[in-house]
């Protein structure tokens, strides 16, 4: 894979669910990519698990298996051979246990942050229904991602609902440039089946105007059937209720969007 790049800000390509590819100078990270070949997925992996190579590190928000794809982690530690892997601390043994040596891992935690090439990543708490904050550790087993490169920052929220406090902490660092937020929502049926949820597309809608980011696309709705979302009622009400102070657009797969400072 080629990395160089011909324009100044962050390249994204959207991954399909949560995954994002994202290009800052020569340095490229990938997102919660799902690249397994599972017969449960409605998409398929738009780059084959074999071909992904020249990435400078692999991030997962969380330990299920369409945000650290344990499989695939195991052949990128071979096939990218240079690649940092970053995750939630709580999670260390776990990712020691893919074989991949502990030197090229950055467990982070909420408030902690870790330099990959031209990128800075900082780490925030996510609420995947619950904080579920270990008591004895303080650590949290889920995260969002703040990615940061030349003055552009992306949030990744992970698999999140809002929580008190959150907005606060997404806002810290400056102005947030383009957001990623899931929208699959939750209901007692996904919950009784051990299907933990994520904010609706109006929380969502309403946490981006919030924020005041300058784009948001929505993520989380288009690989599992049974906890899937339409991306369109996700636009319109952003149209409906944030007309002209909100921008949205519903990705495609490794369609290249240029983030930058206007």
């Amino acid at each position: 894979m080629d990395n160089n790049r011909e324009s100044n800000g962050i390249e994204v390509r959207w991954l399909g669910q949560m995954g994002l590819m994202l290009t800052a100078g020569n340095t490229t990270i990938c997102i919660d990519y799902y690249a397994a070949d599972d017969p449960d997925r409605l998409t398929p992996p738009p780059i084959s698990v074999g071909e992904l190579k020249g990435i400078d590190a692999f991030l997962g928000t969380h330990d299920h298996i369409d945000h650290i794809d344990h499989k695939s982690w195991r052949i990128w530690a071979e096939t990218n051979p240079e690649a940092r892997f970053v995750f939630s601390r709580m999670h260390m043994d776990a990712v020691l246990a893919d074989g991949i040596d502990s030197s090229r891992t950055a467990g982070l935690n909420d408030g902690e942050s870790v330099q990959i090439g031209d990128f800075t990543i900082h780490a925030i708490a996510a609420s995947h229904e619950f904080l579920d904050m270990d008591p004895e550790t303080g650590l949290y087993p889920h995260l969002q991602y703040i990615v940061e490169a030349g003055g552009v920052r992306i949030h990744h929220a992970g698999d999140t609902v809002r929580y008190e406090g959150m907005l606060s902490k997404v806002t810290s660092l400056g102005d947030i440039d383009m957001q990623l937020l899931p929208i699959n929502g939750r209901d007692a049926r996904r919950y009784r089946s051990g299907c933990i949820g994520n904010m609706t597309f109006q929380e969502a809608a309403d946490f981006a105007g919030d924020v005041g980011t300058a784009l948001v696309m929505p993520g989380h709705w288009d690989m599992f059937e049974g906890n899937t979302a339409d991306p369109a009622e996700f636009a319109d009400y952003i149209d409906a209720k944030y007309e002209g102070r909100l921008k949205c657009r519903i990705p495609k797969i490794m369609e290249k969007i240029l983030i930058s400072k206007k």
